[in-house]
């Protein structure tokens, strides 16, 4: 929890809200609709969130056609090593820790914003169904090792890429790379 932030009540720009997330909604009274039935309830939720449900879906269609394209660009060669594949993921995970230093940190809260570029757009760019298959695939064919090192140099791979992207993203802005001991102490964990 960040020092001057409340915990409970009617969450304004910039608030948490009592589980430490920033509500996508940031006008939302939080604690207004707890004795209400459920049915009414999710009803309520749905036509507010309608608007964010379209930015994510028009996010996701732009950040897969993105896929697409890089898709064409670096064509797969059948039981060859998916590299369309691999880089499509980590330049995504590359952009989401790049971009969330700036969604969380840097840039005032916006309601559309986080869920347009990390849920839809990258969303829709990286794709897991893809790796998953591809390494099926790889182990359909024999090529055991390739399959192994494919999963397992990815998953690596993503890690350091947002690990990168935070730190470049923090660097860029004069931030410090490390949450320090205070800075955790602070906020009370």
């Amino acid at each position: 929890m960040l020092p001057g932030h409340r915990t409970v009540g009617r969450a304004r720009d910039g608030e948490l809200t009592a589980d430490g997330m920033l509500p996508v909604d940031s006008e939302a009274d939080l604690w207004r609709d707890r004795g209400r039935s459920q049915p009414r309830l999710r009803s309520r939720l749905r036509r507010r969130h309608a608007d964010v449900v379209a930015i994510v879906a028009l996010g996701g269609g732009l950040g897969s056609v993105a896929r697409y394209g890089l898709g064409l660009a670096v064509p797969a060669h059948p039981g060859g090593f998916p590299v369309a594949t691999l880089l499509v993921n980590l330049t995504g995970s590359f952009a989401l820790g790049f971009l969330m230093v700036y969604v969380l940190e840097v840039w005032p809260p916006h309601r559309y914003l986080r869920p347009f570029l990390a849920v839809g757009f990258l969303g829709g760019y990286t794709t897991f169904s893809t790796y998953a298959a591809e390494i099926r695939d790889l182990f359909a064919r024999g090529a055991w090792a390739l399959a192994d090192s494919y999963a397992l140099d990815s998953m690596v791979a993503g890690l350091a890429a947002v690990g990168l992207g935070v730190t470049l993203a923090r660097l860029s802005r004069g931030l410090p790379v490390r949450r320090g001991r205070r800075r955790r102490e602070g906020s009370g964990r």
